[in-house]
């Protein structure tokens, strides 16, 4: 007999048992004698038999697999970041027993897109899902949190919403911020321009918000041709320098980007006009890129605990999943200033 062709009624009859036992017996019921379950366990072993997934989500079991849902309109392969997000929501689901189905949105307004997720949600393939790179408003999510599916999210932030299958880890952007404010204001620098990330999610707006509070703060003002529209990547970067070069005007002497990403595109377009790093102009990041160490000169940035907001989040979603949400789950993890050399003390 092929292995591929058995099935629980032959497992039943090798065993000599009912079809109903071996359901007992794969579902764990107590109600089982220990010497048939031991009967039927070594007739499965044998015949390496699997239960039909069909059937296990028909009778209210779980797949153990979770959906990774990344909204990315670009190439994914070459970012770093991306990859180690996604490599540490498979690590840390894969610990706790659960596969993970990964896949890419490229718009998350398309139809056909929608339409997939959707099918992995109500055809019951996963029992809940990962969302990173959303918008702070998806009506897809809302969609599908509002129908009970536990959902988790990265860099979110939508007022009013605390459904307990709600599961939402956030970086400490304001925080991140003074730090770094603090840190270029101590080295003399008054003039400080600023290029954000993306403004429909949630860690675009909240550091360009806690960038302005941090300059008001100590009574400094941020010039509106120093406020450069950017993504969180890396040409949108060089594009945002080039366009302030372009400019003719006064420069700041420091730029603070959104992230990593931006602030190489910042460096390659200062270098290509001439100006040097700090010298000519200071650098500052977020989020401590694996290659910001080794750029050159090397980054200073606020350093985010990716590990930290990915792993949390994989676990209390698998959680939501097994024991239900009971109430809200929002974690903001904290971020920490890393010292490097893109930043130079002004004389005064």
């Amino acid at each position: 007999m092929k292995n591929k062709e058995v099935n629980s009624h032959q497992i039943a009859r090798l065993a000599g048992v009912s079809r109903s036992t071996v359901s007992r017996v794969i579902n764990n019921y107590s109600n089982v004698p220990a010497e048939t379950r031991e009967k039927v366990m070594k007739v499965i072993k044998q015949y390496n038999y699997f239960p039909n997934l069909s059937g296990q989500v028909l009778a209210g079991k779980s797949t153990r697999t979770v959906g990774l849902f990344m909204i990315e309109s670009g190439p994914v392969s070459g970012d770093m970041i991306a990859n180690f997000l996604l490599a540490n929501v498979v690590e840390t689901a894969s610990s706790q027993g659960y596969y993970v189905l990964t896949q890419i949105i490229r718009d998350s307004r398309d139809p056909a897109a929608v339409r997939s997720v959707k099918e992995s949600f109500y055809q019951r393939r996963i029992d809940g899902g990962i969302f990173i790179g959303a918008a702070n408003h998806e009506p897809l999510i809302e969609e599908l949190i509002a129908e009970g599916f536990a959902i988790g999210l990265v860099d979110h932030e939508l007022p009013g919403r605390q459904e307990p299958n709600r599961i939402v880890y956030n970086f400490d952007n304001a925080g991140g911020i003074e730090q770094a404010i603090d840190y270029v204001v101590s080295l003399n620098h008054r003039h400080i321009g600023v290029i954000t990330g993306d403004m429909k999610r949630h860690s675009g707006t909240e550091k360009f918000r806690g960038f302005m509070q941090a300059m008001d703060k100590r009574g400094l003002t941020v010039r509106p041709e120093w406020i450069l529209d950017g993504d969180f990547d890396q040409q949108s970067g060089f594009t945002a320098m080039e366009q302030l070069l372009e400019g003719g005007g006064e420069l700041p002497t420091a730029i603070f980007a959104a992230n990593d990403s931006v602030a190489f595109g910042v460096m390659d377009a200062l270098y290509k006009r001439g100006l040097r790093v700090p010298d000519d102009i200071s650098v500052i990041g977020f989020d401590d890129h694996s290659l910001s160490a080794r750029f050159q000169p090397p980054l200073t940035t606020v350093r985010v605990d990716f590990a930290a907001v990915m792993g949390g989040l994989t676990k209390a979603l698998i959680g939501c999943i097994e024991h239900g949400g009971d109430t809200f789950n929002k974690v903001t993890v904290s971020t920490n200033l890393v010292i490097r050399e893109s930043c130079k003390r002004i004389p005064t």
